[in-house]
């Protein structure tokens, strides 16, 4: 296992947003301002990286919906047939009577994931979608 070189810097911040960031670390359970700034890094460049790549790139679109819309679950369906190359996984939630959660797993290029998900969220009857950016895991270790 090779050792990671690490490099000591300074950063200068208001005392204010020390002091939320601070509340940040603590709720979310970082042991110390490193981590929290090298996870902060690392998400910024994730995103940077995603909007201007060229290559395979992991998205997850989410859905809510009411499956007793009509038509709408075969609409949702059709544009993932569509779809196919890009889709790893679906995973269909009943969040209660009504409505339903769709997460659709993807992997593939930019432009296709996104225009997956505006082909989904333009269908009538979608109440949210969003998407999520993620790394394929390639560019940190």
């Amino acid at each position: 296992m090779s050792k990671k070189k690490l490099i000591r810097f300074g950063v200068s911040l208001n005392l204010n947003l020390l002091a939320d960031f601070d509340y940040l670390i603590r709720a979310e359970k970082y042991k110390n301002r490193s981590q929290a700034i090298a996870d902060l890094i690392k998400e910024r460049l994730i995103s940077s990286k995603w909007k201007r790549a060229d290559k395979q790139v992991a998205a997850v679109v989410s859905l809510v919906y009411n499956h007793h819309q009509r038509a709408l679950v075969n609409k949702i369906v059709n544009v993932q047939h569509d779809f196919q190359k890009l889709i790893i996984s679906t995973q269909h939630i009943h969040l209660d009577h009504d409505n339903c959660l769709e997460i659709i797993a993807t992997k593939g290029k930019v432009k296709e994931i996104i225009n997956l998900t505006h082909r989904l969220r333009a269908i009538k009857g979608i109440k949210h979608a969003s998407l999520t950016t993620t790394t394929s895991g390639r560019d940190f270790s």
